[in-house]
């Protein structure tokens, strides 16, 4: 049995989920989503989630994976990923991997995390010296740590200098040892070839596209969803709330009065621009090996990317 992963990727609003239906259903394949915000049951129009006809159509595995209010990481996505994979070959299919979601993405091509833990100990240690010295005092702590300095890390990030301390105070190791540590790790899914495609449009084209996608959820029902997840939770996960789509319905309902929904549309539509620009150049500078597809009405580019000749 072949062990390829078929890689389906691009920026958001560019067709992914039709065109990964279509190969699907030609090649005899199943979804493995690595959309970040897919893990979360209930966040169904603000990420255009695939609907349950969709679904019924060609099996997709990791997503609705746990409720708005739990925080959902990369370490507990890749071994989950990984039976995915494998249970798609175990029935003689094909694994298509579909998604923008950077990170998780990349966990399919190389290493993304190790198993260095931090236990609660720890962080309640570090969350107390941030409490009572700052910043100042996480990094003074963590310079003491390393003395040969910090390498790459910026110092001016409270989030990373905290995180740099709590894993330097668990293994014990300097920073330099734990960047070693995890260069030496074996690359995932050893001995499978990966075929990736990054699909775009057209600018013009996934402008409009934007838009209307924006303006059918606020018409949809994106606020009664919003207003849902708000009662279940949403704001205890940062993840899930700064997501576009949702950070901008959460503040309209705080003051529905400031502005039209016609402009909470057009609020998440600059918005999404914004993430659609980010996205083109991440998959510019962390996927220089991938093929490249244009959308249109038919998979037929990204299906050469993926298949060439075959089939």
């Amino acid at each position: 049995m072949e062990k390829v992963l078929y890689i389906l990727t691009g920026c958001t609003a560019a067709g992914k989920t039709a065109i990964a239906l279509e190969l699907a259903v030609r090649h005899r394949m199943e979804v493995v989503s690595c959309d970040s915000m897919l893990f979360y049951r209930g966040m169904d129009i603000g990420t255009a989630k695939p609907s349950p006809t969709e679904m019924e159509r060609v099996p997709h595995h990791l997503i609705d994976l746990v409720p708005v209010d739990e925080t959902f990481s990369v370490g507990r996505y890749v071994p989950l990923a990984q039976q995915a994979v494998d249970q798609i070959l175990s029935r003689g299919k094909r694994p298509l991997v579909v998604g923008g979601s950077g990170f998780y993405l990349k966990s399919f091509l190389e290493p993304v995390v190790d198993e260095l833990e931090v236990g609660p100990a720890v962080r309640d240690r570090v969350a107390e010296l941030e409490r009572t010295g700052g910043l100042q005092a996480l990094t003074g702590e963590l310079l003491r740590l390393n003395p040969r300095g910090l390498g790459t890390l910026d110092p001016k990030n409270p989030r990373r200098v905290a995180r740099a301390l709590e894993r330097c105070l668990a293994s014990g190791r300097s920073l330099a040892e734990i960047e070693a540590d995890f260069r030496a790790l074996p690359p995932p899914f050893p001995g499978f070839e990966k075929r990736v495609c990054v699909l775009d449009r057209d600018s013009v084209e996934l402008e409009l596209r934007i838009d209307r996608r924006a303006r059918e959820m606020v018409e949809g029902g994106l606020i009664e969803e919003v207003r849902r997840l708000r009662e279940q939770g949403i704001e205890c996960n940062p993840a899930a709330a700064r997501a576009i789509g949702y950070r901008e319905t959460l503040a309209w309902l705080d003051d529905p009065r400031r502005c039209s929904k016609e402009d909470l549309a057009a609020r998440i539509a600059a918005d999404t621009r914004g993430l659609v620009r980010k996205q083109r150049t991440w998959f510019r500078g962390q996927l220089q090996g991938a093929r490249r597809a244009m959308a249109g009405e038919e998979a037929t580019s990204a299906e050469h990317a993926l298949f060439g000749r075959e089939d």
